[in-house]
């Protein structure tokens, strides 16, 4: 079984290399372009399906109904696996990701990563206001922002949430942005953060909670606002995995 998840992980790594390429040239249109940056981001959802499709890698979705066409949301989501950041590009609309600067490394996705969406230095004061100042842009001109609250892929023990960031939720009020959290049910199965990365065969699953309304919030309702979200992506998650709350 370890040799077959050595060879599918080894075919879904040269298919992500290869779809990613083959829209690269889009990307760069869209980035070079004044005005297409949206459409660029629009090829994430393309290579989302285009990708999970060629790994034969299904997914179950709930809750897509809780997304309002035309809406801007602030997606908030569990973050376990390297596979997550792929499997948000099913987001609809317009999504400008809020990731680590980390990202900005990695050749060629990295040039597109920074240039059609937001990469942060969480250890910058400076990095950090600037983000703060590219997400309300975003947020005003329409988009959606995702995020991961945990800050990264920092639990030792998934699908147990680390404790949120204040960002997204300071964010929402101030904009008075409704929050969607999105549970990621299996992706710490599918592929485990450990030093050999081994893709599993298991079906993915995705929940889009009901958005959470912040409208008439203030800062005084912050940690209510985060304990909602945490509970919900939580519960969400136990309830999948079956596994008792501590």
């Amino acid at each position: 079984m370890t040799f077959l998840k050595a060879l599918y992980t080894t075919y879904a790594f040269f298919a992500f290399c290869l779809s990613f390429l083959l829209l690269f040239p889009f990307l760069l249109v869209a980035i070079w372009v004044p005005g297409l940056k949206k459409y660029g981001r629009k090829i994430n959802r393309i290579w989302a399906n285009i990708y999970f499709l060629i790994i034969f890698k299904p997914i179950k979705f709930e809750g897509k109904q809780n997304i309002q066409k035309g809406k801007s949301y602030i997606f908030i989501a569990n973050h376990f696996s390297y596979i997550d950041i792929a499997m948000m590009g099913f987001v609809p609309g317009d999504v400008v990701f809020v990731g680590k600067s980390s990202l900005g490394k990695i050749p060629l996705f990295g040039y597109y990563f920074k240039k059609l969406h937001i990469a942060v230095n969480r250890s910058s004061a400076r990095s950090r206001a600037e983000v703060l100042a590219r997400s309300k842009k975003a947020l005003d001109e329409g988009s959606s922002l995702v995020i991961f609250p945990e800050g990264g892929i920092i639990t030792n023990e998934p699908p147990f949430l680390q404790r949120f960031k204040d960002g997204a939720f300071t964010l929402a009020i101030e904009k008075q942005i409704p929050i969607i959290p999105v549970t990621l049910s299996f992706n710490h199965l599918i592929l485990p953060d450990q030093k050999f990365l081994l893709l599993s065969f298991k079906t993915a699953k995705m929940v889009f909670h009901p958005p959470v309304d912040t409208t008439q919030m203030t800062k005084d309702n912050l940690g209510d606002l985060k304990s909602n979200c945490f509970n919900t992506i939580q519960k969400q998650l136990l309830l999948d995995n079956k596994i008792s709350a501590k």
